[in-house]
Parts: structure tokens; sequence; C-alpha cells
């Protein structure tokens, strides 16, 4: 093991910016085998100090709750080790592809995912040659794609059970949520291949409206935007079933003085799901919201709750729809119901009145680059000058479609 920690020194101490493209790329081919097999080690120990109870030694029960409390494994993490060692004592040209470095981690964890223990016992019943399946599992894994692996692995589980029934979809379904310290969060969601499907195609047909000219956002953050965007047009519909009393929405709570200090900064403002805000950010949100005045008495108990007021009412927001008809952003073209009602002036900080003169429709994404420095205002000039025009932080106009020379 000192040698092997030797060697990753010698690694971490090379030059990398002496290396040409050709060796970069052989060096990660071999840092992947090496890994690979690292890791295939890593799973026949953590299976045969499993199998003779050696976390008992340092006083815990199994090797999985061993590898998240001593080595901070994630629960996920932990369970796949634990999991592939168990079942690759039933494939060996799998295990002997994993050690020598063909095969990786992840693809062992798609068969050991589909793999379990009642599968491996009903292919005995049924004498199914799980040599067989090993052997094609071992090639697949080998030489096509990783997503081929799965599908593969679900001809075994269909050979088990070829005329049975469907399972039930919901049992396969699975969707956490964490947030972090800082308000933001994260999530992973497990579905069955039609539920996927469904989620697959909404995202998917967000991501291919009509979106703003040089977007430069990888697939993953569009995707994420994608999300979003699903979540406010479900909150707008008024479909979603109530929470207690009130119909679900975007809760912020924050001191009317921060709301109209621009100096004020970041913790300002709380969510309902208890995150901490910019004040900035609650600004951005009130530009199309409704408002409660609440007064609070010294010891933080309310004294009097005012009536709710919505700031762009029904009406207005028509309006604003009808004239602008997309986000008037420079170059982005989202449709109404991705879009807030701005106010050009702050309706509360700035005394802006919500009025169709006073109000610009902007998606999310836009919406916030007005809030931290852009601005969009509206020539209404003689046609052909009536549109609206964009400026960067610095003044600049943002001019759309150039003419050449």
């Amino acid at each position: 093991m000192s040698e092997l920690r030797s060697a990753v020194d010698a690694l971490a101490a090379d030059d990398l910016h002496g290396l040409v493209d050709g060796q970069l790329l052989d060096r990660t081919a071999e840092l992947v085998q090496s890994i690979n097999r690292l890791s295939a080690e890593l799973t026949r120990t953590v299976r045969h100090a499993d199998v003779v109870g050696a976390a008992e030694h340092d006083g815990l029960r199994t090797m999985q709750s061993l590898l998240r409390g001593h080595h901070h494994f994630s629960s996920g993490a932990a369970a796949a080790v634990v999991r592939a060692g168990r079942v690759l004592e039933h494939l060996p040209r799998l295990e002997a592809a994993f050690a020598e470095g063909a095969v990786t981690a992840a693809q062992v964890g798609v068969v050991a995912d589909a793999l379990r223990p009642c599968d491996i016992a009903a292919a005995a019943e049924q004498d199914v040659d799980l040599d067989a399946f090993d052997e094609a599992w071992t090639e697949v894994a080998r030489t096509l794609p990783h997503a081929k692996l799965a599908t593969a692995v679900n001809a075994f589980r269909n050979a088990l059970d070829p005329d049975g029934p469907e399972p039930d979809p919901t049992e396969e379904r699975r969707f956490t949520m964490t947030r972090h310290a800082n308000g933001s969060g994260s999530g992973r969601f497990d579905l069955d291949a039609v539920g996927f499907e469904k989620v697959q195609a909404v995202i998917e047909s967000m991501v291919q409206a009509d979106r703003p000219l040089g977007d430069m956002r990888n697939r993953s953050q569009q995707q994420a935007d994608a999300l979003v965007q699903w979540a406010d047009n479900t909150l707008a519909s008024g479909d979603l079933p109530f929470l207690r009393t009130v119909k679900p929405q975007v809760v912020v709570t924050i001191d009317v003085g921060d709301l109209l200090d621009s100096s004020t900064g970041h913790d300002t403002a709380t969510t309902g799901f208890g995150a901490t805000i910019s004040a900035a950010r609650a600004r951005w949100i009130a530009c199309d919201s409704a408002v409660t005045r609440i007064v609070m008495g010294p010891d933080g108990v309310p004294l009097d709750v005012g009536r709710t007021k919505r700031v762009v009412p029904p009406k207005i927001r028509q309006a604003v729809e009808q004239r602008d008809g997309h986000c008037v952003f420079a170059g982005c073209h989202a449709p109404t119901h991705w879009c807030d009602v701005h106010h050009l002036l702050e309706w509360l900080r700035d005394d802006g009145d919500t009025s169709l003169d006073n109000s610009a429709l902007l998606c999310e994404r836009h919406h916030t680059k007005v809030h931290h420095g852009f601005r969009v205002e509206r020539d209404d000039g003689a046609p052909p000058g009536r549109r609206w025009r964009t400026f960067r932080p610095d003044g600049t106009d943002i001019v759309v479609d150039r003419v050449p020379g």
C-alpha cells in the first residue's frame, strides 16, 4: 500500500503543461484503467470484510456503516460497493473484467442494481443459465456504450418472468430533495420507464422552445431552467391542491425597510420553506406578486394583518402580454406564460405605478438580469421606432441582427 501511495504522489507531481494532447489522452486512459482496478480491489476487500464481519472490530455492525462513518461515503455509494461485492460472486467473468480495469464501477453497479438476491434465486429455480448472461454482460460492458448495458441486463429480468404481470410503477419511483446551507438545493429521482418518458417529454418541450439568442448554457443548465419553468407554470395555473387553507405559492418575508433600502444585502429575506435570500432577490420576486402587510409588535407578535394586494392585477397583465407578446429582453422570445411583469420603476422603492406604461414582460432569466444592472426601455417614438431596447450595465445598447458594413 505504501508503494501505491508513492506512485500516486509521483503522478500528482507530474507537470501536465509539458504534455501534448496525445500524451494527455494516453494518461487519461491509463488512469481510468487504474481507477477501475482499484475500485475492483476495494469491492473485493469490502466483500470479504462483510463476510467475516470485520466491521465489528471497530464496533460497527456492517461494512456499509463503516464506509459511511469512517470514510465519508454517502449512503448510496456505500450500499453500491457492498451490493457489487455480493453480486460479483455469481459473475466471475464480469469480476475478472473489473479486476483488469476493462469495466467501471458504474457498469458493475448497473448489473448489481438489477440482479437482486431474489432474481439470482429465481434463476436457479428456473434453470436460467446465469453463466451465459455473465458472458453477454461482460462483452457489452467491454465494448458498447454505458447505456446499452442496462438494456442487456433488463433482458435477464424479462427472461425470469416473461409473461408475469407488469410491476406497479409507483413502487419503482423515488424522488428526494435536499436544501443546502445557502438556500439552494439538489435532488435525485428514479422513475419507471413510462414515468421518465413523461417527465422527459415536458422538460424537452421547454428546452426546445424559443430560447434567447446567444444562450451559451450547457444542456444540464437548460434542463434545470426548464424544471423551474415547469414549476412556475404549475403554480401560476392555480390548479394545485391546497396546503392547509391556502394555495401553494412562493412565500417571502422581508422587513419593509430592507425592501426599500437598495444597500441591504444577503440573508435579508426568508422564504416559506426556510431559506434566506437577499433583498435584491426579494425585490425581483415582488415585481409580479401578491403582497401582504403585517404589522409586528416589539415582541415579534403580529398585531395587524392587512389585506393582500396583487401588485400586477390580471387586467394589467393581459394588456402587457397583448402589447409585448414575449420577453422583451434583446434576442429573447420566451412566451408570455414564462414571463413576469417587471416594473420599470420599482413599485415600492421608486413609487413606480402599476400601469401598462411602467410594465415590461421578462422571462425569469432576464428578469434577474434587469435586477442586476441591465435595463430595458421602451422607445415610444414614431414608427418604426416603437420597440424595446436593452442596455448593458455599462450603458451600451444591445443590438440584435446588426447589418454588416
